[in-house]
């Protein structure tokens, strides 16, 4: 069996590494395909996923990524044409999907934010089945095409399952110069070329402002983000970030999947996200697991005090099956024929 992974952005080579280690396990043969885009190529290298690198971001305007799409998915065609390929595999790639497509391999999708309508329309439509949280109601996801036969819901958050084995390294700590006796606040910034979110901050800007001289660690996206951030610890290549959140007694993000890695890891979480809130995040604000940031005043930073609740851990085998189901899955254990 020769199963092909997609990654297009750094958070999937987090979600997608514990899949391929059960798919190798169970005997398939996986194959590993990666844009270069933000700390996508550092970070497969880093967990020990050889990738083939694919194309680029071509940046955040319609036209452009319309032009990304194409270009790269011509260039996933070409390459995955004759490898004998039984299924294709994305987080959220819509380059996949359509080369999939292309070449007649039966593909499935997967994420955890539904209103990203222009990616979803096109996966949703094109992909065999749609993996997501069971906290997505079905009705907000039939108008891209994810039919009740393509649907298939798994219980929890992503991050429970990819970080089910993960244990916090304190090495980190001094590879960022951090004293673990002061607060330290992890700081994540807004995703600015992607397409559903296309406003100014000014919120996150002043909670910048507001950790300015503190142990602040900021993770840019781009080039273009890391040029505005002087004065702030900005690493310069891709890091062990979980162990970071672990280990931080405060994460402020305006993207999403930082935000539900510190809600597993129990760290406490702000999120400065403006545009329209995902069902998932929607029930962590509800449960009290994740706050939403209104005004910059209402950051503290201090040490954390009290044990660590409990973690989930789930088992990514689960989300291995639900992929698979296009092709009927993988046997439980031993070797399959390529």
């Amino acid at each position: 069996m020769r199963v092909w992974v997609d990654l297009t952005n750094s958070p999937h080579v987090l979600v997608m590494r514990p899949i391929v280690r059960v798919l190798e396990q169970r005997g398939a043969e996986v194959l590993i395909t990666a844009r270069d885009f933000a700390q996508t190529l550092g970070l497969a290298e880093r967990h020990g996923l050889a990738v083939e690198p694919i194309g680029r971001h071509r940046g955040g305007r319609l036209a452009a990524k319309g032009l990304g799409l194409l270009s790269r998915s011509a260039a996933l065609a070409r390459w995955a044409r004759g490898r004998r390929i039984d299924v294709a595999l994305g987080h959220g790639s819509n380059d996949v999907t359509v080369a999939a497509r292309l070449l007649g391999i039966p593909s499935a999708t997967a994420f955890d934010y539904e209103w990203a309508k222009v990616q979803h329309t096109v996966n949703c439509r094109l992909a065999r089945a749609v993996v997501v949280p069971e906290a997505i109601p079905p009705e907000r996801l039939r108008p891209y095409g994810a039919t009740a036969a393509k649907l298939r819901r798994y219980p929890g958050l992503k991050e429970e399952y990819y970080l089910a084995d993960f244990a916090p390294d304190p090495a980190v700590l001094a590879e960022l110069g951090l004293d673990p006796r002061l607060p330290i606040a992890v700081v994540r910034t807004p995703p600015a070329v992607s397409l559903y979110h296309r406003f100014e901050n000014p919120l996150f800007a002043q909670v910048l402002d507001r950790l300015r001289g503190t142990q602040a660690v900021v993770l840019p996206r781009t080039p273009e983000q890391r040029a505005e951030l002087d004065g702030f610890i900005v690493p310069e290549q891709a890091i062990d970030a979980q162990s970071l959140v672990a280990y931080a007694d405060l994460v402020i993000s305006a993207g999403g999947t930082m935000n539900r890695e510190a809600v597993a890891l129990g760290t406490p979480v702000w999120t400065t996200f403006e545009g329209r809130l995902g069902a998932v995040d929607e029930a962590l604000i509800a449960d009290g697991r994740m706050h939403r940031l209104e005004r910059a005043d209402d950051v503290a930073l201090e040490k954390r005090v009290g044990a660590t609740a409990e973690r989930t851990r789930r088992d990514p085998a689960v989300l291995a099956d639900l992929l698979l189901s296009p092709i009927g899955g993988l046997p439980p254990g031993g070797r399959t024929q390529p």
